[in-house]
């Protein structure tokens, strides 16, 4: 739980030091054996993830609610190399809703800000980006974004167009209702332009009007979602149809490969008929 540009509070080194030097050889035991139980069972294609707990592990450690989200996007950028080294061809990662913008207080928001500044000035200077050839997407009401964040998101997505081999989607500013709405309104406008008639619209085309409209394995066959909440809060709505739901008990900075693995075993262990 370490990072250059975030100060480790005392408390943390602390928890840290005991969970490496007591706790590692139990954990690294208990990683081992479940490696084994997921290795050659079958990897979904696209993981989605809501990060929730920031605020709540940040209140509990007696810090300010955004040094939540300062350590949370540290575990993103973690849980990213572990999804990679596991084939996993897309993930999509709810950082932040159209709510979140409307009822944050200033502070938390420009702090929130700040972080997703710097997430896109690290993608554009990843080398994970260029060698695994990520595609970057970023979804959502973008407008609701300060300007050079936009800018940013552009550049990322312009600098990964080319690239194939996987696919990583950043929802901001984003509500699976809005997404839907948007949706029906560039339908509409295609329909009235003629562009589009009302007999050939079906599930699959109104599917490629939707932010994800044109990324490979657009549907989620496994969503995670951190902090014991066991809803899915308007994310990927329409996506998230036939997704496998994985909630789990850790808050967001405290998940670890092992809560991740549990979730690809618990992933593995379903039946996924598809209504049939």
């Amino acid at each position: 739980m370490t990072d250059d540009n975030v100060k480790i509070p005392f408390r943390l080194k602390l928890i840290d030091f005991a969970s490496r030097t007591i706790l590692k050889p139990v954990y690294k035991v208990y990683e081992k054996w479940l490696w084994y139980q997921i290795k050659d069972g079958p990897i979904p294609k696209h993981v989605a993830v809501i990060p929730d707990g920031n605020r709540r592990w940040a209140k509990r450690l007696g810090l300010e609610v955004w040094s939540g989200h300062k350590f949370g996007y540290v575990k993103i950028k973690e849980v990213l190399k572990w999804c990679w080294e596991l084939g996993i061809r897309t993930v999509t990662v709810y950082a932040l809703s159209t709510e979140n913008i409307m009822k944050r207080s200033k502070r938390e928001l420009e702090e929130l800000f700040q972080v997703i500044r710097r997430g896109f000035k690290e993608l554009l200077e990843s080398e994970h980006i260029h060698k695994h050839k990520v595609h970057v997407k970023v979804i959502g009401r973008l407008h609701l974004l300060p300007e050079d964040i936009r800018e940013y998101a552009k550049k990322v997505e312009d600098e990964t167009k080319d690239y194939t081999n996987h696919y990583l989607i950043i929802a901001l500013g984003y509500g699976g209702r809005q997404e839907i709405v948007d949706a029906v309104r560039r339908l509409t406008k295609d329909v009235l332009e003629r562009k589009l008639s009302v007999e050939s619209i079906d599930e699959e085309t109104f599917s490629k009007y939707l932010y994800t409209g044109d990324i490979p394995y657009q549907d989620p066959d496994l969503i995670i979602r951190t902090s014991g909440e066991e809803r899915l809060s308007g994310f990927l709505l329409w996506q998230s149809a036939y997704s496998e739901l994985y909630f789990c008990e850790a808050y967001w900075p405290e998940f670890r490969k092992i809560d991740f693995w549990r979730a690809i075993r618990s992933y593995q262990k379903r039946e996924r008929r598809f209504g049939k």
